[in-house]
């Protein structure tokens, strides 16, 4: 009876759908009208495009003439460690203004704020003077306005827009979508394009963790993340920009105007206006445009800091791993062989530690080395995250990740003291007293982050026609916005401080200080079997050091808290590990009070001048235990998150 209920339901929900689709015939006729729309006049006539002069550009032609120079040499680049939001801002709106030729986006979330605003509004002026742009977003969380769509869809000839992997061919599905899908084809519909790129003239390229929403730049008056991108200039960028051929060309890649819902906007009323932008902090706006255009200012923030680098590869799978699954050479693979390779060190940056089977046997046979690297992993803590329901998790595996595979485990605090942010170039930074008070309590929505109505935040202050919907607001890599109300426990928690929290979403690695590795690989099951994900690995010392750096920064005692083991019980100790260890093992039941390893916080003092390992000795001497959840203010949420603990490991595979 339950199958026959279930095939009944799905029945009815795909009528419904099917009720909503349009015919060949219109999707012709619409797509007509976009492309008879577009503008086809060029502003510039020029051969450069009217292009703005960048140095940050120029790093490309400086890698090709020292590549062409030092044929014995191998191939030279230059690399750009963006671990500011600010700074990533400001990159990329320096090298969209700079192209000359083309421009490729590929990314997983482009929201309406103010940073996908502007970037947006780059990109029209990119074309408007010349330039052939091509920017392609995954379906599950691209542009969530169908005027704008309709609008970019006929904006000028010389912009392409395309959904990848479109649910029932729609760029903004409904519940009824949604849940069919979830019935239908399950396996499809969780199979995303979670590559970041920006590639300009085949020449200099960013990729790494952050999409195109204002809590990527530290523009976000509630919630920032903690990312990295990386910006590489030389060769290497070719096989960049044919990497994104591959997505752009696949099937899966739809043009918007295609789309069902599109479509019915521009039969209904031809391609609209493109809404006027109305940013909730428009001095930010302005502040981060001049700063574009602020030759010296780019060359101090950016240039000035680019390495020249040696060997550089992209790791990148193809839109064939929706098709044919895993490529052996490409994504995790090459990442597995890479990480077996190491050997005295692995620094581990990842907002989600949810390991794969295939993680878990590397690092297990890190294990039998005779002297095995020392792995250390940054990662969140719950109080940082923006999915407790991960974390749930990770909290439940902490024994093993810190026991039987050895991990230094540092969990990022929601207000780190030393934060990357660019205060500068309009950050809101954790703490700040400038920050706007949200209007609705973060307690009149447990488990939320409150309204952020009015809050000047750019995913959710109500412009733009959004119509306030949290879910609107919410939006991160791991669950569809449109199912965000009807998951309420898998939303930021909420916490004890005031002003905007951080949390980690860097997906980085330093391999024996020698090879570093950025990209969107969260190394988990998702990321392993049904995302696609790209990373650059460059094997320079310098640069690998440099990241190291940067890592360490955010696993300083002032950034994050040490997990570690608690203090041995007086009594019954063998009891307790062993209960917590079978327990853990069992997929239904983990309800053991008493966790092998907990939070603490250094306590500087004559006694205790510098952080120490977990291992010394002298660790609980100087290190006090903060509990499980620090800086959380749950109440019954904590129930809550044990009941995730208990009965979640069979949601591994999906999360």
């Amino acid at each position: 009876m339950n199958v026959v209920a279930r095939l009944l339901g799905l029945l009815l929900l795909l009528s419904a759908t099917a009720c909503s689709t349009i015919g060949p015939a219109q999707h012709e006729r619409a797509a007509a009208i976009a492309v008879s729309a577009r503008d086809t006049a060029v502003e510039c006539e020029r051969a450069d495009r009217c292009a703005t002069p960048s140095e940050l550009h120029a790093l490309a032609g400086a890698a090709f003439a020292e590549a062409q120079a030092g044929p014995g040499q191998g191939p030279r680049h230059y690399a750009l460690i963006l671990d500011t939001g600010g700074d990533a801002l400001l990159a990329r709106i320096n090298l969209l203004r700079s192209a000359t030729r083309r421009i490729d986006l590929q990314t997983y979330i482009f929201d309406k704020d103010d940073s996908a605003r502007l970037v947006i509004d780059e990109l029209l002026a990119a074309a408007r003077r010349g330039v052939k742009v091509r920017l392609l977003i995954d379906q599950l969380s691209a542009i969530a306005d169908l005027q704008i769509l309709a609008a970019l869809s006929g904006a000028h000839s010389n912009l392409e827009l395309r959904i990848y992997n479109p649910t029932f061919n729609r760029a903004k599905p409904n519940y009824m979508h949604y849940a069919a899908s979830v019935l239908c084809c399950f396996r499809r519909f969780n199979q995303r394009m979670h590559n970041k790129l920006l590639v300009v003239d085949g020449a200099v390229a960013i990729t790494g963790g952050r999409n195109y929403q204002d809590d990527y730049y530290d523009w976000d008056a509630e919630y920032n993340f903690r990312d990295r991108d990386v910006l590489v200039a030389g060769p290497v960028v070719r096989g960049m920009e044919r990497n994104f051929a591959e997505y752009w060309t696949d099937p899966r890649s739809v043009p918007v105007e295609r789309l069902d819902d599109v479509a019915k906007v521009l039969l209904q009323q031809g391609v609209p206006e493109m809404p006027p932008s109305r940013p909730a902090v428009p001095e930010r706006v302005e502040l981060m445009s001049q700063a574009a255009a602020d030759q010296d200012l780019v060359r101090e923030r950016l240039v000035s800091r680019a390495l020249p680098v040696g060997k550089v590869s992209y790791l990148a799978d193809l839109p064939a791993k929706h098709h044919e699954g895993p490529d052996p050479e490409a994504g995790a693979p090459g990442l597995a062989e890479l990480l077996a390779r190491a050997r005295s060190e692995i620094l581990l940056q990842t907002p989600y530690l949810v390991l794969s089977d295939s993680a878990l046997e590397v690092f297990r046979g890190l294990r039998k080395a005779d002297v095995p690297p020392r792995v250390v992993v940054s990662t969140n803590s719950l109080a940082a995250t923006d999915n407790p329901i991960v974390y749930a998790l990770t909290y439940k595996y902490k024994r093993r990740n810190v026991r039987e595979l050895g991990f230094d485990v540092f969990e990022y605090k929601p207000f780190p003291a030393d934060p990357p942010v660019a205060v500068s170039l309009g950050a809101w930074w954790p703490g700040d007293p400038l920050a706007p008070t949200p209007t609705t309590a973060r307690s009149e929505v447990p488990g939320s982050l409150g309204s952020l109505a009015g809050s000047g935040s750019g995913s959710g202050s109500g412009r733009n026609g959004d119509d306030g919907r949290v879910e609107d607001k919410l939006r991160t890599e791991t669950r569809p916005s449109l199912l965000r109300t009807s998951a309420p426990a898998n939303r930021p928690v909420p916490v004890r401080g005031e002003g905007p929290r951080m949390g980690v979403h860097a997906k980085s690695m330093v391999i024996d200080r020698r090879i570093a590795v950025v990209g969107t690989h969260n190394f988990d099951p998702r990321s392993e079997n049904y995302n696609t994900e790209a990373v650059v690995v460059i094997e320079d010392p310098v640069f690998a050091e440099a990241l190291a750096r940067s890592i360490e920064r955010d696993i300083a005692p002032a950034n994050s808290w040490t997990v570690g083991p608690r203090a041995r019980p007086p009594v019954l100790s063998g009891l307790n590990y062993s209960m917590g260890k079978v327990l853990e093992a069992s997929p239904v039941l983990d309800l053991w009070p008493w966790r092998y390893a907990t939070n603490y916080e250094f306590q500087p003092g004559p006694d205790c001048p510098a952080p120490l390992p977990r291992r010394d000795p002298d660790f609980h001497r100087c290190y006090a235990p903060v509990g499980d959840f620090p800086e959380v203010s749950l109440g019954p949420k904590s129930i809550l998150t044990r009941m995730l603990t208990a009965f979640g490991a069979g949601l591994v595979p999906i999360l």
